[in-house]
């Protein structure tokens, strides 16, 4: 698994949003963007953490961020995860796994002892210029806005 890092520039991408709407990289030129990578949408860490960046979506914003959730979900989960919690952020259906595999965010990982291929949760600081300017690998998902923030 190759993941982007500090530095890299994010290759285009372009995927579908829970609504269907196509959304790519070029969409975000000239402004800053966070990418959150999450395992499976309405399950107790994935809540948290996006529940913890709708919170602090005024903050995320005045800072100049637009955000991105991504997963390998189906735009139904996603459209379902969305409305249930009010996100005001797009959350991308990766079903083929497009976007995963550009930031190289897919591979094995291990839980309750077994292994399995599936989505490492990390979130990505991308500048105006599509530069990748942090990773964020150990995200706290009660409290990811302020690891973000602080960064």
């Amino acid at each position: 698994m190759q993941t982007l890092k500090a530095g890299d520039k994010v290759p285009d991408f372009t995927a579908a949003d829970q609504d269907g709407n196509t959304i790519s990289l070029a969409d975000y030129k000239g402004k800053k963007l966070i990418v959150f990578f999450y395992p499976k949408a309405n399950t107790p860490g994935c809540t948290a953490e996006a529940c913890n960046l709708r919170d602090n979506y005024t903050f995320l914003k005045k800072e100049g961020y637009e955000l991105l959730g991504v997963s390998a979900d189906s735009q139904k989960a996603q459209t379902n995860f969305k409305n249930k919690y009010e996100f005001p952020f797009p959350l991308l259906a990766d079903e083929d796994k497009t976007v995963i595999n550009t930031f190289g965010v897919w591979g094995p990982k291990k839980f309750m002892g077994r292994e399995y291929d599936g989505i490492h949760r990390m979130t990505f600081l991308i500048n105006e210029k599509g530069i990748v300017e942090k990773v964020i690998e150990k995200v706290k998902t009660k409290d990811h806005a302020t690891q973000i923030l602080d960064s």
